[in-house]
């Protein structure tokens, strides 16, 4: 069996365009607490599952748990009591759906606190690490795996998250995003926002990763260096489109599946340490697909 390991397209962009599923804020999570709800997330699940078991590689299985934190939560009503209720159903329902294989890793997945395109007003790590604490700690409390900041748009909320990941004793992984010039939101390289939330947390993080991106828009920033090697999974966009023009897009942009899937391979070639091949926004079934069958090919 490959040392790597597949995980899923765009979750939020699939159920909407793909599902026809309204889903307010982009908050996947409310979605576990209804059986339609639950059907419609392993309609989406379970065909990148299948992709697994015939590359006979392991899988991440992320909780849909974006936007379950307190300020995108009580937005949709959530307060703090079935707030970390709801998250402790997506890590049961996850847990439910990996049972159907083997060789699959639960990953709680914990949003920012600000929109995931812009960065906004921006956190001390003592306050990102007490903002994420309370899903942290929910998360834990009902068995991931390990945790995943996704999306994440600026070094201080990312140090926090790694300091109040490390207090509930979970393992983690941070994510960030970057704009067409390879830089996070904040402005702040891609090698810095790294090396920074290594040098605050004793490098307590098992990786990082890069995601909501083209690999056109952060390929230039991977220059040569030992914190290439810190980089343990790639969640690339389709579409080349900057965040701003995602945003006020009204039709999806899907890009080219194949393309992307040749990006990749260069990618492994320049990441030593790569593990986790997925996709992020306007990425599906057939982007995965075509990066399996381009990366995983015995």
């Amino acid at each position: 069996m490959s040392g790597l390991q597949l995980t899923d397209g765009g979750l939020e962009t699939s159920l909407i365009f793909d599902q026809r599923l309204d889903l307010p804020l982009f908050a996947a999570f409310p979605l576990v607490e209804t059986e339609d709800g639950r059907a419609a997330l392993r309609r989406y699940w379970r065909p990148y599952l299948a992709v697994a078991r015939e590359h006979d590689v392991g899988f991440v299985l992320d909780t849909p748990t974006w936007r379950a934190n307190p300020d995108w939560a009580a937005q949709l009503g959530y307060g703090a009591h079935n707030l970390q209720a709801v998250n402790g159903a997506a890590v049961a329902f996850a847990r439910e759906l990996a049972a159907e294989q083997r060789d699959v890793v639960i990953e709680g997945v914990v949003g920012p606190r600000g929109d995931g395109y812009a960065v906004g007003e921006e956190m001390r790590p003592d306050e990102a690490g007490a903002y994420h604490a309370e899903q942290l700690d929910a998360l834990a409390e009902a068995g991931v795996d390990h945790v995943a900041a996704i999306t994440f748009t600026y070094p201080q909320e990312a140090i926090g998250f790694v300091r109040a990941a490390t207090a509930a004793d979970l393992s983690c992984i941070v994510s960030f995003t970057v704009e067409t010039d390879g830089r996070l939101p904040n402005g702040a390289a891609l090698r810095d926002a790294i090396e920074t939330v290594d040098a605050e947390t004793g490098g307590a993080a098992a990786g990082f990763m890069i995601n909501c991106a083209h690999p056109t828009h952060f390929e230039r920033a991977l220059l040569d260096g030992s914190w290439l090697d810190r980089i343990t999974g790639i969640r690339a966009n389709a579409s080349t489109m900057s965040h701003a023009e995602l945003d006020a897009a009204d039709v999806l942009d899907d890009g080219d599946p194949d393309d992307l899937a040749a990006r990749y391979q260069v990618l492994m070639a320049r990441l030593p340490a790569l593990q986790v091949l997925g996709g992020c926004c306007g990425t599906d079934l057939r982007h995965i697909r075509a990066i399996s069958d381009a990366c995983l090919a015995s």
